[in-house]
């Protein structure tokens, strides 16, 4: 099927460049073909994010999205930071103390997948073909190298790699370009930013987990608007030294909130366990205030990339350029991407969308888009947040903390000095005969769950008569090297048990169960022998997140 531009993904990235891109070529009333692929069932489905939304990127593309029913609805009324000093204490942090980046004033409380539910919609009576359910497998290039557009999965094929009697084969999407915006590690960007060298010239991209819960609680006991953020407790002590994360809880709609925690993955300790350090945290009374009485109705995780400006890899190829959160655009120094995203798509169709007016056929290396993103306020966005991941990694969160105050309230973000972090999250992984065990308490069926009824609310569902799309370079290497060095992290740094050591007469087993994994990427990020690959399962497997 050919198109002028083909995007991967429908996140707000990708929606935002296919509605930007249709509503230039109305006003212009040109013809213009632009396809949308989606791996996730439907649009939204495998979308998580916090969500506290900075609408500016929204306000570009509709002005009137209030009129029009976008489903931001619940503004932000107050903001509050704290640390725990442990288990029982939380002291409050003036808000005058705290980076200014932190403040939500103007911003919305929202679940991102119901916005882009709606962009779906928008994109869809622009004249956007969307197609759900189908996960973009392969890049096609052409003779001379550039990109020329994708090809989807087989359908129907089992574990043995043969057909069934219900294969479909795949589809060859062809365009003049094509837009990658897979989000956080993006399986066909990461082999783009190889194939090209994009990154050659940034510092290492690095990653944090997000877990998060949605809530129903009690009407007495919700605060429309309300953002909770801090750090501290769990993540804090001997046994987690060197680790970085902070928490949230948002007030939403509904008398719903949504809790939550993001755990640096250039941690140490191999004995961490992300998932335990969340629900072990829910028992702080900060939380626990909230949801004691209430019912846990959704859960999610998802990896973020975090290193923002320094990690950002050039995002043009001839053919095809790379956005959003598949680039690494997210502001860690307010915790938001949706912003950042939607306005890299809006800037990539515009540049997309001069070329092809102007008689372009495809397959250049748009320079003009690197021109908008440098003459953008996203650029100026990120650029001032360029030090906040860096100094806490450098310093730790009480000097790295103090570091971002003066830096984001006093130099505006512009301080005249830039910090670097060039060690791979993946190689920081202590021998585990070097670190301290830490034991979580069990789960209490209130506030705290296991991983598998968790993952049972995540709407989570994948064909099990299909090749694993969790591919080990070296099958060996879980046994030989991961267990007796790491004690085998993988089945910690997963929060959803789908790598488990299985004990048998004959000795240990690494069993992978594929079918429940949440599309999290984790693995392929942390696993310190880089011996993971996350590759698309058939389309519309995954995870369903509602009003997530």
């Amino acid at each position: 099927m050919e198109f002028d531009v083909v995007i991967v993904g429908a996140g707000p990235a990708g929606l935002s460049a296919a509605c930007r891109l249709m509503q230039q070529a109305q006003a212009a009333e040109q013809e213009l073909t632009v396809c949308v692929v989606e791996k996730g069932s439907e649009v939204g489905a495998h979308i998580l994010s916090g969500a506290v939304i900075e609408p500016r990127a929204l306000n570009e593309l509709f002005p009137d999205w209030a009129d029009q029913g976008a489903p931001l609805k619940t503004a932000v009324t107050e903001d509050q930071i704290y640390l725990l000093k442990d288990e029982q204490r939380a002291r409050r942090i003036p808000n005058a103390l705290a980076p200014k980046t932190m403040h939500n004033h103007g911003n919305y409380v929202a679940s991102l997948g119901n916005l882009c539910r709606w962009l779906g919609e928008q994109a869809e009576a622009l004249g956007v073909e969307i197609f759900p359910g189908f996960a973009a497998a392969e890049v096609l290039y052409h003779e001379d190298g550039s990109v020329k557009g994708i090809a989807t999965g087989d359908m129907g094929v089992g574990r043995d790699g043969q057909p069934k009697g219900n294969y479909t084969p795949g589809m060859e999407l062809h365009a003049k370009y094509t837009l990658f915006t897979e989000g956080c590690r993006g399986h066909l960007g990461k082999q783009l930013i190889k194939q090209f060298a994009l990154d050659k010239d940034a510092d290492p991209q690095h990653y944090g987990i997000g877990i998060k819960e949605l809530w129903d609680i009690d009407p007495a006991k919700h605060q429309p608007g309300l953002v909770v953020h801090g750090a501290g407790w769990p993540l804090c002590g001997k046994d987690h030294a060197g680790t970085n994360g902070g928490f949230f809880l948002y007030h939403g709609d509904n008398n719903q909130v949504v809790v939550g925690l993001i755990i640096d993955l250039n941690y140490s300790n191999p004995w961490l366990s992300p998932f335990d350090e969340f629900q072990r945290m829910k028992h702080h009374p900060l939380f626990a205030q909230y949801l004691e009485g209430g019912k846990r109705v959704s859960y999610g995780a998802r990896a973020i990339a975090k290193g923002g400006f320094n990690s950002l890899p050039k995002m043009t190829m001839p053919g095809a350029l790379l956005l959003g959160c598949d680039a690494g655009t997210l502001n860690f120094s307010k915790i938001k991407g949706t912003h950042t995203s939607m306005k890299s798509g809006m800037l990539a169709a515009e540049a997309v969308f001069e070329a092809l007016a102007a008689g372009d056929e495809g397959g250049k290396d748009l320079v003009s888009f690197t021109e908008k993103f440098k003459d953008s306020w996203l650029y100026d966005d990120l650029f001032r947040s360029r030090n906040f991941g860096p100094a806490m990694h450098k310093f730790g969160t009480w000097l790295g903390g103090a570091f971002n105050v003066i830096d984001q309230n006093l130099f505006g973000g512009k301080i005249p000095v830039t910090l670097h972090d060039t060690r791979a999250d993946y190689a920081q992984l202590n021998p585990a005969d070097q670190s301290p065990r830490i034991e979580y308490p069990k789960p209490d069926g209130k506030l705290s769950f296991d991983k598998l009824s968790s993952v049972f609310l995540s709407n989570t569902n994948h064909e099990e008569d299909q090749p694993s799309h969790l591919q080990l370079t070296d099958g060996s290497i879980p046994l030989a090297k991961n267990l007796p060095t790491w004690a085998e992290p993988a089945q910690r740094f997963c929060p959803a048990g789908v790598y488990e050591i299985v004990e048998e007469s004959s000795g240990p087993r690494f069993q992978i169960n594929a079918q429940n994994c949440v599309h999290c990427k984790t693995c392929d990020i942390k696993d310190p022998s880089q011996n993971i690959t996350w590759v698309v399962p058939e389309g519309g497997g995954g995870p369903v997140y509602p009003n997530m």
